[in-house]
């Protein structure tokens, strides 16, 4: 009935997506396994991709060659760059989507894209031999095998919903939970651990009044996230609104306290730290008197609203009457409560730097299965799981980033060698290189890495090198475009800037404060009729890189400086308990996680810099 595949894919959320479309460019023959085909690429919280850091992760994904970005830029209905009051390292790209149409993108795509089989079912279990995965089983038990499995099950693996002193098993609110995965992979060796996220209520639209809101605009001239020629930007937008609660809300909120199941126990997993639900925001913020809700629309054509800030596991009834107390809310329709869920993770200190799992090979895990929280950061893990997957059935070298190429670096970094015991966020403060890891120049970054694994196209690299020429004959010419006093320093008073005594190129104006290209435009009519001939992507990348030139090469020098500690492989089978001068910890730690570079060795906790001291002289003979 079924061939043999080189990759099946178990989950079709962000990750689960990601890692099938990846796999079968790169010409591996693909089944995705899900419990329902109409929920393939769901939102399952908010309508919105991107956002600090995850903005970059979004970019970095389309320049590889993923569909995170395309997808997005299809079905947007807003989109702002947040942080433009700060550095560039900073901006950070977000838009809000249509839900319905963003799942109905990513389906299309992915029954386009040849190579990918589908199957709807629930999987109930692997096939191992040898210790390695040869496929997997159904819930009716079908056995279909396969070279490598990608399990992206979000949060589906014995999932219970709480909505107050209520509970029952879903992955999601009218869908059943996922079981016998968890129980066969800790049999097989694997810890595992719950966790928790949630959901705010829905409202109707037609309810709310938005005269007693502040409306959130988007972008004057919005952008997009991919850098291919397959979008186009938003020629119109729909906003979104913002109120806020009040101490009436709160005290509302508190009289369902008792039933909460956050307070009584009832829920062991830990939830996000950044994210947290309303009642944990007035309990943890008590002094407090009012928290931001962002009222975001579903969708452009759709009366659904997202309640962003009032995620919540409370009682219906509370959350109800509370909801009626917010400015705008007090005629509020309810579509449905919002809710909490646990679900089965597995501490992601199990898996190699592919993502492939340590205990067993062939194996892989994506998304919230490895304890993080997001469509962007679980799409990001998706994507490098499928391409290592693929590249593993084709014998070729896996594709691992380094910190210092990506966020997507950052992130598997972080996961494999410091774990997570809350569900783990990306921030722009995570990244020590994060000058060098801008939303701007992620196709020069990693496109030429996408094209080499035969993802990202010939087109997209074409591309690429070609903003990259501009970018550098444009910072040339500014080198060498002189101007002189008398021509230019009544509009540099102008400008507020002060004027000059004597010829300056292009290039030192621009690195002041107050000038920008635009700025540049209006000094000198040449240097605008040249200007102009640039697209705005090759203006801003040359700005960024004329006014951070000093900043951008101490990072730099600093990667190339750490470059040696990366490039030294530690041997797998590395004995670390018989050098008895490393620390106890620093024995237990390296022998748990068995870091592949002495770079990796130097970020687990517990492995002091005495430790690796010590491993560089033993490495070393």
């Amino acid at each position: 009935m079924f061939p043999l595949y080189d990759v099946i894919v178990v989950g079709a959320g962000h990750a689960g997506c990601e890692a099938a479309h990846a796999a079968a460019a790169m010409g591996s023959k693909v089944l995705l396994c899900t419990m329902n085909m109409n929920t393939i690429a769901q939102m399952s919280c908010n309508p919105a991709m991107g956002g600090v850091a995850k903005g970059q992760i979004v970019r970095e994904i389309d320049a590889l060659g993923g569909l995170s970005g395309i997808i997005s830029d299809k079905s947007m209905i807003q989109f702002r760059m947040l942080n433009r009051s700060k550095g560039p390292a900073m901006w950070s790209p977000r838009s809000q989507n249509d839900r319905m149409r963003f799942a109905e993108e990513w389906r299309l795509a992915l029954e386009q894209t040849p190579n990918v089989d589908f199957w709807q079912e629930m999987i109930s279990g692997l096939l191992v031999k040898d210790g390695r995965v040869i496929g997997v089983r159904t819930a009716i038990g079908i056995e279909i095998n396969s070279k490598s499995v990608v399990l992206t099950n979000g949060t589906f693996l014995n999932g219970i919903i709480h909505i107050g002193e209520k509970q029952f098993g879903g992955g999601r609110t009218g869908e059943s939970a996922a079981k016998g995965i968890t129980e066969q992979l800790v049999q097989l060796g694997f810890e595992a651990g719950r966790m928790k996220t949630g959901t705010p209520p829905r409202v109707d639209g037609r309810s709310l009044d938005y005269s007693k809101m502040e409306e959130q605009f988007g972008d004057e001239n919005p952008e997009k996230f991919s850098y291919s020629n397959s979008t186009e930007p938003l020629k119109k937008q729909k906003s979104c609104w913002i109120t806020y609660t009040n101490k009436e809300v709160h005290q509302s909120l508190e009289t369902g306290f008792d039933r909460s199941p956050m307070f009584n126990g009832r829920i062991q997993g830990l939830g996000p730290r950044y994210c947290p639900s309303i009642e944990d925001k007035i309990n943890r913020f008590a002094e407090r008197e009012r928290h931001q809700i962002f009222v975001e629309p579903e969708g452009w054509n759709t009366v659904e609203i997202y309640v962003n800030g009032f995620s919540t596991s409370l009682p219906e009834d509370v959350q109800y009457k509370a909801l009626r107390l917010i400015p705008g809310f007090e005629n509020a329709k309810m579509f449905r409560p919002g809710y909490a869920i646990e679900y089965d993770f597995f501490p992601p200190t199990q898996l190699n730097a592919t993502l492939e799992t340590k205990i067993l090979e062939n194996l892989f895990f994506a998304g919230q299965i490895n304890g993080t929280t997001g469509y962007e950061e679980a799409a990001s893990q998706g994507l490098v799981a499928g391409i290592n997957a693929s590249l593993k059935v084709q014998e070729e070298e896996p594709f691992i980033l380094k910190r210092s190429e990506a966020y997507i670096g950052v992130l598997i970094d972080d996961l494999i060698n410091k774990g997570t015991e809350e569900p783990y966020r990306m921030f722009t403060s995570r990244a020590e290189f994060r000058l060098l890891l801008r939303q701007d120049n992620a196709d020069l970054r990693l496109t030429q890495h996408g094209y080499d694994i035969g993802l990202a196209s010939e087109e997209r690299l074409k591309n690429m090198l070609d903003k990259k020429s501009k970018t550098a004959a444009l910072i040339n010419d500014l080198r060498q475009k002189k101007l002189i006093p008398d021509s230019i320093n009544e509009v540099l008073e102008k400008i507020g800037t002060a004027t000059i005594l004597e010829k300056v190129s292009a290039e030192k104006l621009l690195k002041r404060p107050q000038m920008g290209m635009e700025e540049l435009k209006s000094i000198d009519e040449e240097l605008n009729a040249y200007l102009s001939k640039y697209s705005k992507e090759v203006l801003e990348q040359a700005e960024i890189q004329i006014k951070y030139d000093s900043y951008i090469d101490k990072e730099q020098q600093l990667v190339d400086k750490l470059s040696n500690m990366e490039n030294y492989q530690i041997p797998n089978q590395f004995d670390y308990l018989s050098i008895t001068a490393l620390s106890n910890e620093g024995k237990q730690k390296l022998n748990k996680i068995r870091p592949q570079t002495l770079g990796q060795a130097s970020r687990i906790s517990g492995v002091s810099p005495a430790d690796l001291s010590i491993l560089t002289v033993y490495l070393g003979r």
